[in-house]
């Protein structure tokens, strides 16, 4: 068993909100399973609660405040704890912004947009912009910031492998003037190549495969099970069962083996960003 990473609990809110949680857990003499048991939910999720990685749901709030007899403070503070590790993102991909920073491997499967760790300031905003138009400018910029910041996991030196496979029309239906355009995808490049990731390319005669029905995020981590995010319009949902996520899991294998080989994608990729830069693009 790996050593016991202890919780910074000056990092952030929900990073305070988990070491109270494991405190008052260890003081009460309780293990993790002998305080999930009744609740409904799994060791990994309290887990991952007392290391600040995922929010505490009132149900389960209330249920710790039962079996620890702590007066209805988790509860009371579990909306402290969700506000705070929101920053920027949307709800329902806050846990996913945190957990990420803890992950040993990163692999996506992005049909739809290129994923938020590879998007430049200007590919971030416009994917925000037109998602939700009716938001204020401020919150546009503050979402964008958020999205560009995730990418600071990069510059650390215990920064995850990863692994991504798109589509080709991605890169071959420009949302962004050519330039812009160009600018994103030698980004891509530059990232993929500099980090020693993966990322492959579904070419666009690949037309029955895999993974058709949308997104998903494969996240694992050194010291507890993996997850799978998906996520759809306003909507996103974390996977800990661990027969679904070994089904999700096989899937995305199948998934990059009908892609095409990582070299030949980030010569598309380059090829590509030159044709933009150069005004040779044809869509």
């Amino acid at each position: 068993m790996p050593p016991r990473k202890d919780t910074d609990a000056s990092a952030n809110v929900p990073s305070f909100y988990g070491a109270e949680l494991r405190f008052k857990r260890e003081a009460a003499g309780l293990t993790l399973e002998q305080l999930a048991e009744g609740s409904f939910r799994g060791v990994p999720f309290l887990s991952q609660i007392e290391r600040g990685e995922r929010r505490m749901p009132l149900d389960l709030a209330q249920h710790v405040d039962q079996r620890l007899g702590t007066d209805g403070f988790f509860a009371r503070r579990c909306e402290d704890a969700r506000k705070a590790k929101q920053s920027g993102h949307a709800e329902y991909f806050a846990d996913v912004a945190e957990m990420e920073k803890h992950a040993e491997s990163i692999e996506d499967w992005a049909p739809m947009l290129l994923p938020g760790l590879l998007q430049t300031e200007a590919y971030a905003r416009r994917i925000i912009e037109c998602g939700a138009p009716w938001l204020r400018p401020e919150d546009v910029e503050k979402q964008v910031r958020a999205r560009i910041d995730r990418a600071k996991l990069w510059e650390r030196e215990d920064r995850p492998a990863f692994w991504a496979t798109v589509r080709e029309e991605l890169i071959r239906k420009p949302i962004l003037p050519s330039e812009e355009m160009a600018a994103q995808l030698e980004h891509v490049s530059d990232v993929v190549r500099s980090n020693q990731g993966v990322l492959q390319i579904l070419p666009e005669t690949a037309v029955a495969h895999p993974l058709m029905m949308g997104m998903i995020r494969v996240m694992t981590f050194p010291d507890a099970p993996p997850v799978v995010y998906t996520e759809g319009l306003h909507s996103g949902q974390l996977i800990d069962y661990p027969a679904l996520v070994k089904d999700y899991r096989r899937s995305y294998d199948l998934l990059r083996a009908s892609a095409l080989p990582p070299d030949t994608s980030l010569d598309l990729i380059e090829q590509a960003a030159e044709d933009y830069r150069n005004g040779k693009h044809q869509a």
